[in-house]
C-alpha cells in the first residue's frame, strides 16, 4: 500500500511539474497579435496597445453564464484597481458581437468585450477547449511590448481581478 501511495505521489508531482512547465513556456514570449470586433462592432487591434502599458486578456467560455458573469462583473467592480498606469482589460470569448453587446449592456461593463466568434484567437493563445468551440477560463498579462508576463491558468472568476492587480503590482515593482 505504501509503495502504491509513493508511486501515485510521484506521478502527481510529475504531472504538476508538466503543468507548470507548460505555463512557463508562454511567459516571456510575444503575444499572438490579433484584430477582433468589440461589443459595438468596432475593430480592436492588439498591436495598437504596443508601448501603452499592461494589457489584460481574460478568456471566458460563454457570455451570460454564471461563472463568466461573476468574472466580468468582478472586473467591472475592480476596474480602477486593475487599470492603473495605462493598463487596459479585454474580455474575450467565442461569442458573437451581438451576444457580447447584450452581455456588456446587461452588466454595465466598463471595458471592451471582444468577439472571437471563429475561435482563431482562442486557438492561437492555446485556450480552446477540446472538441467544442469555447475557451478555457484563463488570463494573460502582457507588458507594453506585448510580451506575455503572466499566464493565470487556474482562474477563480471572482478573484481574477484581484490576482491580476497583484501580479501587475509585482511586475511593476520588478521593473524598478
Amino acid at each position: 500500500m505504501t509503495k502504491l501511495f509513493l508511486m501515485f505521489s510521484l506521478f502527481l508531482c510529475m504531472v504538476s511539474s508538466n503543468i507548470s512547465f507548460a505555463k512557463s513556456k508562454l511567459i516571456g514570449k510575444p503575444a499572438n497579435l490579433f484584430e477582433l470586433k468589440n461589443q459595438d462592432g468596432k475593430p480592436v487591434k492588439l498591436s495598437d496597445r504596443k508601448g501603452k502599458g499592461f494589457t489584460v486578456l481574460f478568456f471566458y467560455p460563454k457570455a451570460g453564464t454564471p461563472g463568466c458573469t461573476t468574472q466580468a462583473c468582478a472586473f467591472r467592480d475592480a476596474i480602477k484597481t486593475v487599470t492603473t498606469d495605462g493598463t487596459v482589460v479585454y474580455g474575450i470569448s467565442v461569442d458573437s458581437v451581438e451576444d457580447q453587446k447584450k452581455f456588456h449592456t446587461e452588466h454595465k461593463l466598463s471595458f471592451d468585450l471582444l468577439a472571437d466568434d471563429k475561435g482563431a484567437v482562442t486557438a492561437a493563445f492555446d485556450v480552446k477547449m477540446p472538441v467544442i468551440n469555447r475557451s478555457k477560463r484563463q488570463t494573460f498579462i502582457l507588458d507594453s511590448a506585448l510580451i506575455i508576463r503572466e499566464h493565470l491558468e487556474d482562474v477563480d472568476p471572482a478573484l481574477d481581478p484581484k490576482n491580476v492587480a497583484t501580479a501587475i503590482s509585482k511586475l511593476q515593482s520588478a521593473k524598478k
